[in-house]
């Protein structure tokens, strides 16, 4: 398996400039494999009006995503709480900066309600950063895991969660209602923090990955990066060493899209190839659950891969 894929992976330097120490591909003209195909179906506008009713936030309006259009049209929405403003300004990010507004104390049943209403057999819920809260909003996630839980009983559960940064007692509060999944970004390679995630710590993301499965090794964990902002292949590989070494289950890798003329630029349109070679090598490396392509992203096909493994094991 081993030779295959390194018979593959040097198929793929040998056809592609980025791996012959030339200068990356300039952002410009989007290539071909970068095509969004938006639909207006009754679903998109059904699962539209049941966000709306309940006054919630998701991330893939605000954040832009290529997505929105396919997840909403299969009725999959992935859930941003704690309001639409973060703490922190990362340069990839397009969700507002400011101070957030207090906390919904009905967000929690919205939240449910609508999970309910969708018939989701897996949800994702993310949030902004929040350092103006005491546990940075541990225990609001806990609040609507809690409240899914009473509603939709059958429906699995992902939090997609920020690292909670000199928050010391998050995780003792995230324990008290487990997820069947947690997911937090490491977003880049380390190398690139001080420009894309400066609020951010990249060794206090994994540890943050690698105390939540010391602490329950039932709990799958999950972690994705974006890839075209200027790293380098070994880096990427590195960073699926780090992941592998925290026991981390689940890796995203997808192409970073500058949501706006004011964020961080893309420096190369990564080929659909390379996201084929890293897939490869991160399931050699052990991974259970391996996406990589360019409109990869944390919650994109989340409940299919899900419930895929579930079926598996």
């Amino acid at each position: 398996m081993v030779n295959i894929i390194n018979k593959f992976d040097q198929t793929v330097k040998l056809r592609h400039p980025q791996f012959r120490n030339k200068s990356p591909n300039p952002s410009g003209k989007k290539p071909s494999w970068i095509k969004v195909r938006y639909k207006n179906s009754a679903n998109y506008l059904e699962t539209h009006k049941i966000i709306k009713e309940n006054n919630l936030v998701t991330v893939c309006q605000e954040a832009a995503c290529p997505n929105v259009s396919d997840c909403w049209d299969k009725k999959h929405a992935t859930f941003m709480i704690l309001g639409d403003t973060c703490t922190r300004a990362c340069s990839f990010c397009n969700v507002k900066t400011g101070i957030p507004e207090p906390i919904d104390q009905n967000e929690a049943l919205s939240v449910a309600n609508a999970v309910k209403k969708m018939d989701l057999r897996h949800v994702v819920i993310t949030s902004v950063d929040r350092d103006d809260l005491e546990d940075g909003g541990a225990q609001h996630f806990v609040d609507v895991i809690a409240n899914i839980r009473k509603i939709s009983p059958s429906t699995t559960i992902e939090i997609l969660t920020p690292d909670f940064l000199r928050k010391d007692t998050a995780i003792d509060i995230l324990m008290k209602q487990k997820p069947d999944v947690f997911n937090h970004n490491l977003e880049t390679v380390p190398s690139m923090y001080l420009s894309i995630r400066p609020g951010a710590r990249y060794f206090h993301s994994l540890n943050l990955l690698k105390e939540i499965k010391n602490r329950d090794n039932s709990i799958f964990t999950k972690s994705g990066i974006m890839v075209g902002l200027g790293e380098k292949r070994e880096e990427v590989l590195q960073v699926m060493d780090d992941m592998i070494s925290a026991n981390v289950d689940f890796i995203t890798i997808g192409q970073y899209l500058q949501p706006t003329i004011k964020h961080a630029k893309v420096m190369e349109y990564v080929h659909p190839e390379i996201f084929e070679s890293y897939a490869s090598i991160a399931k050699s490396k052990g991974f259970k659950m391996v996406s990589a392509s360019p409109f990869t992203r944390s919650s994109f096909h989340a409940d299919e891969d899900f419930i895929k493994l579930k079926n598996a094991t």
